[in-house]
């Protein structure tokens, strides 16, 4: 079959896709279960909306404030975006070969050599699944703490308890799940709407602040490093705060856990996933310049009663509450927004990896009811799992952030361990798939250094803010991977490699 489409695609059922969409499900032994109502510009607001790097350049800059300073947290996203441009790069010519909802593992499963395909997909798969899933929580008890936060700024005799953000964080993720379950089929009109706040919302924070704000000098800005966190060292300092930019460039698969709801998925995927770390990355960059310039004093806006330093910044740009509580409200509705993107990714990646016989009650998990063409159990189950890691902070905070924290190194290392089975094929000399989007004689180069970086990442992901930290402010990435990865290979063992085959036994080997 022709790679190039013609004009007869068009009339392709929103069900089967484009012919490209066809024969890459009949290479990879997949039955297209769900609709493809998805086109560039929805799956390109659906990233944009879930990575939301400007938004986060705002909301998780405490970490590079504290270790690095506005130079360091400048400089350091300049370094992070180019490392993370070149992994999305790498992962976009991946979900062009095979663009499907699995994903990593079913990368993993393809393109790993022989005698560890089978083994290394699954556990890749098991990260993928409890990353996204914990992610879920994650976002929604983000955005319970900046609708605490504004609150405190209009009530400073509010007191905020534990139970009040878990509250919070239940009734956004069940709106999150409402939206995903009635209003699924609308999800792409409504990804294109919030893109357009997405992208206004920049406009209106970036203007208030360089109209209203103070204006520190340039130098001070650019060259003013610092070791907040008593390192001893301000490069190491640094890379600490390097989780600032990373938090917000971490989830570039999520519209390949899409693909199968994308029409001419092969070639629109990588097209998305790169215009959305260009788009998204030059925003970020702005307006953390932005940020640097105008937050005033450091330790008057690290110590905010808001216990959120942007709050405090636009405050004292506007010193108004009702234009505070404007710009809050649009930084507090993309989160939430983040979140239903959140929890659309993660059902379908526990539905992908149901599908390949990868998890308990694969059945019920991997069930497409008919007339819904959405994985709605999985969906449920990820509300449920939501709801019931909230509850985990009434008890204890401490014992929240150990579960939550999972998901930025889960994910991290399934991006490292797909990216490297191209490397391997690449140096071997191996053929690859073919595909609509190709690095060719760049591949390699991009691969390796992508690689690299990454795991500079994910070395720097299992640092607290300080030498010395109290378990409130532990970094518990490292023990909750670790958890992860051991009950993973015991699951495997003991069942997983009974029923477990992996994708690349269902593809068609003629192709």
């Amino acid at each position: 079959m022709d790679e190039n489409e013609n004009d007869g695609d068009n009339e392709i059922t929103e069900k089967k896709g484009t012919r490209s969409d066809q024969r890459d499900m009949y290479r990879m032994g997949k039955t297209q279960q769900l609709r493809r109502n998805f086109r560039f510009i929805s799956i390109f607001g659906f990233t944009m909306v879930l990575m939301a790097t400007w938004e986060a350049q705002l909301s998780a800059n405490i970490f590079g404030l504290i270790n690095g300073g506005t130079a360091g947290l400048i400089w350091v996203y300049v370094g992070t975006f180019i490392g993370f441009l070149a992994a999305i790069i790498s992962m976009a010519e991946m979900a062009s070969m095979a663009p499907t909802t699995g994903g990593q593992y079913h990368w993993v499963s393809e393109f790993a050599p022989r005698s560890g395909q089978k083994f290394m997909s699954y556990i890749v798969g098991w990260l993928c699944v409890l990353g996204w899933q914990v992610g879920n929580t994650a976002i929604a008890f983000l955005a319970a703490g900046q609708l605490q936060g504004l609150v405190i700024l209009n009530n400073p005799s509010y007191v905020p308890e534990r139970w009040h953000g878990t509250m919070i964080v239940i009734a956004i993720v069940t709106f999150c799940q409402l939206f995903n379950t009635f209003l699924a089929r609308r999800l792409p009109l409504v990804e294109g709407i919030v893109l357009v706040l997405h992208i206004f919302g920049f406009f209106a924070v970036l203007i208030t602040l360089w109209v209203l704000g103070p204006k520190a000098p340039a130098k001070e800005v650019f060259t003013t490093f610092t070791d907040g966190g008593g390192w001893g060292n301000t490069g190491l300092s640094c890379l600490v705060g390097m989780l600032s930019p990373v938090f917000s460039f971490i989830g570039p698969d999520s519209a390949t856990h899409m693909s199968e709801e994308l029409r001419d998925a092969s070639k629109t995927l990588p097209r998305a996933m790169i215009a959305t770390a260009l788009v998204n990355g030059a925003m970020g960059w702005i307006m953390i310049i932005t940020f640097c310039f105008t937050l005033g004093d450091v330790e008057s806006i690290l110590s905010t009663p808001t216990m959120q330093p942007y709050i405090q910044v636009f405050y004292n740009a506007t010193n108004s509450y009702a234009a505070t509580n404007v710009l809050t409200s649009i930084m507090i509705i993309m989160v939430i927004f983040g979140c239903v993107t959140n929890i659309a990714t993660s059902s379908r990646q526990v539905w992908a990896f149901a599908r390949d016989r990868g998890l308990p009650f694969s059945d019920f998990l991997a069930d497409v009811r008919p007339g819904w063409d959405i994985p709605l159990n999985a969906v449920i189950v990820s509300y449920v799992g939501a709801c019931l890691l909230a509850l985990i902070n009434i008890g204890s905070t401490v014992a929240f952030n150990i579960v939550t924290s999972l998901g930025t190194g889960a994910l991290i290392a399934s991006y490292i361990v797909s990216i490297s089975c191209i490397v391997i094929k690449r140096v071997r000399h191996e053929p690859l798939l073919p595909s609509r989007f190709s690095l060719g004689k760049w591949g390699l180069p991009l691969n390796v250094f992508s690689v690299a970086f990454l795991t500079l990442v994910f070395i720097m992901a299992m640092f607290p803010q300080t030498p010395l930290p109290t378990p409130e402010a532990m970094n518990w990435n490292c023990l909750v991977f670790g958890v992860v990865v051991i009950w993973s290979i015991s699951y495997y063992f003991y069942k997983g490699r009974h029923e477990y085959v992996g994708p690349v036994e269902y593809t068609k080997k003629e192709f």
